[in-house]
């Protein structure tokens, strides 16, 4: 097991002292921040048009030439590893009529990826391999004709990539220090799901980014693993990181094995813009958060498990903790909860939301969203 960062160790020191109690004031967040179209709008330009993105787990792609389409950003995009390991982030376009390259949203396993309507084909590198009829294109310059590559950096076990391409991915490399911790690119992707959810992307940050809910919400399925109030967090630059108590094993927050602390221990890293990773004892949680329209997101889940199951018991086992967590917890508590929310601010019957000291990671992260709007406002 890889040795925890000293952050990692700092939350751990905390919550063996009985976690953040909560302290400060109570604080509000605006209804409209949910509801506006113009709001929506000005987040998906200035936000998520900017910023590194995570868009899928290493483990998506264990293979060298593998590809898998990806939609959910608003443009159609393919993750790729080519035959040297490397991962790319390409428009999922061909260069020669615009014809999309790969349908539906499954891995392909192929050292080339040919286009439908002419057979164009390009290597995993994006890089333009082969033409019918070369000798009708005179003059072309194949190496100006690959796919076009968007900024793209793995680091930690995440892919990042992103719509602009003076990104910066330093903080990519900041988190990995920690994910390399949990052995994130080590993982084997067990099952991913994408769910669409009728609430506005940020409902869905929020519920992760406060455990006030978890003995209320989730009281009939996850809320005996933890005790109330026994929970933790501090920020690394715009993201949050979080941690909460196992009941079963508060006695063994003092230890300093970082193996007996991992059992103790679910860890939760709030990603800005909009990733939550989840990071149970004997598996991951990681879903990516897409943004359609105001009152609609499309959510990601990604889990990650140690290994392969090798037998039907093992299997029985993940399949149980899957539907656990992604249909029970996930699905049926948290993004029906936010939903609802949804239904309400709508109504217009509040015009702002009420946040109690142990909801303050909220406010945090709706003051990095309204800094990055500030800051790249059209002149």
């Amino acid at each position: 097991m890889n040795a925890p960062t000293q952050g990692q160790l700092a939350l751990a020191a905390q919550l063996a002292g009985g976690g953040r109690r909560g302290e400060g004031a109570i604080a509000h967040v605006d209804a409209v921040a949910y509801t506006s179209d113009a709001r929506h709008a000005a987040e998906q330009v200035r936000i998520f048009a900017r910023a590194p993105l995570v868009i899928a787990p290493s483990a998506l792609l264990p293979e060298r030439n593998m590809a898998v389409p990806h939609d959910g950003f608003g443009k159609p995009l393919l993750v790729a590893r080519d035959k040297q390991g490397q991962a790319h982030v390409f428009l999922n376009v061909c260069r020669h009529r615009g014809t999309r390259l790969v349908e539906g949203c499954e891995a392909v396993r192929t050292p080339r990826l040919v286009c439908p309507y002419h057979a164009w084909s390009y290597a995993l590198d994006g890089s333009l391999v082969g033409l019918p009829r070369a000798d009708t294109f005179p003059g072309l310059d194949k190496a100006a004709h690959g796919l076009r590559r968007l900024p793209t950096h793995e680091a930690g076990g995440l892919i990042w990539f992103s719509f602009n391409e003076g990104a910066d991915f330093g903080e990519a490399e900041t988190l990995a220090r920690d994910f390399e911790a949990f052995d994130l690119a080590g993982q084997y992707l067990f099952r991913r799901r994408t769910h669409d959810v009728r609430a506005n992307w940020k409902l869905i940050m929020d519920a992760f980014l406060e455990g006030y809910h978890i003995q209320r919400l989730h009281a009939g399925t996850i809320a005996p693993f933890f005790r109330d109030g026994v929970s933790t967090a501090d920020s690394i630059g715009p993201h949050q990181r979080s941690a909460v108590g196992r009941e079963a094993a508060l006695a063994a927050l003092s230890s300093n094995d970082w193996a007996t602390l991992r059992a103790a221990i679910t860890y939760t890293y709030q990603m800005f813009p909009g990733t939550v990773l989840v990071v149970s004892p004997d598996y991951i949680n990681l879903m990516v958060l897409m943004p359609q329209a105001p009152d609609r997101v499309l959510v990601e889940d990604f889990m990650l498990i140690p290994e392969p199951p090798a037998t039907d018991k093992a299997q029985a086992h993940w399949e149980k903790s899957w539907e656990l967590l992604d249909g029970g917890v996930f699905a049926a508590e948290d993004f029906r909860a936010c939903e609802l929310g949804q239904q309400g601010l709508a109504s217009g019957a509040i015009d702002r939301l009420t946040l109690g000291t142990l909801e303050l990671g909220i406010r945090q992260f709706h003051d990095a969203v309204e800094a990055r709007l500030a800051a790249t406002q059209d002149p």
